[in-house]
């Protein structure tokens, strides 16, 4: 059993692939929210998820607790610890790395689900194209060190790994059908903005590709961590 910290950075209920998963696999989860002035303790920690949110990462003089996390990410890495980080944490994961963050000068974004697909580096990674959610309008360069895993015909770096353990992913495989719905009825809800999909499109591809997604998703977090 592992001690495995999830990082939040909204009030969502806890109904996410990832935490299931973790918990499924007899792992002891606990969750922080940081931005709410949660501590983090270095040393309760064999492994973390950092998840998305609406702060920006660079933004640290704004959002002080980012620079708890920071010092989250690095003690993952310093000690060889699974971190995975998702939408925002992975741009934070990369910024802390000293790469680019930041929304692209077309404003285009992801919302809803589209196809990722492996690169040639992906190894066993990612074996083929998966339709998974997105919400999000920055992106990240790679870090130096990354291996670049993954793509989308809008935004090329979906998905990357530093070591064996680090692994940062602009896609949200860890929403299911009820979270992404949570996401669609939001008041402010990025409908009509360019690359933004319709409820109904969304709606027929979370159909057609969730068992897909949640299949490869949790076989990746029990790798992953154990």
């Amino acid at each position: 059993m592992k001690r495995i910290l999830l990082v939040r950075h909204t009030e969502e209920p806890g109904d996410d692939h990832a935490e299931t998963t973790l918990k499924a696999n007899g792992h002891a989860v606990t969750t922080v929210m940081p931005f709410k002035g949660e501590p983090i303790d270095l040393d309760a920690v064999d492994g973390a998820v950092i998840y998305g949110g609406p702060f920006n990462v660079f933004d640290t003089d704004k959002h002080t607790f980012l620079h708890d996390e920071a010092r989250l990410i690095g003690h993952c890495l310093d000690n060889g610890l699974p971190l995975l980080g998702i939408c925002q944490g992975a741009q934070q994961i990369a910024w802390h790395l000293g790469a680019n963050v930041g929304p692209v000068e077309s404003g285009i974004r992801e919302f809803g689900y589209f196809e990722i697909a492996p690169t040639d580096d992906a190894g066993d990674f990612l074996d083929r194209p998966l339709f998974l959610p997105q919400n999000h309008f920055h992106t990240f360069d790679l870090p130096v060190g990354a291996v670049h895993l993954a793509s989308s015909e809008i935004f090329p770096n979906q998905a990357f790994r530093i070591g064996d353990t680090i692994y940062g992913l602009q896609f949200h495989a860890e929403q299911g059908p009820a979270g992404f719905r949570r996401w669609q009825d939001r008041q402010g809800a990025p409908y009509g903005t360019p690359g933004a999909q319709e409820r109904g499109e969304q709606d027929r591809l979370m159909q057609a590709h969730h068992s897909a997604q949640f299949a490869w998703f949790s076989g990746f977090v029990s790798k992953l961590f154990g």
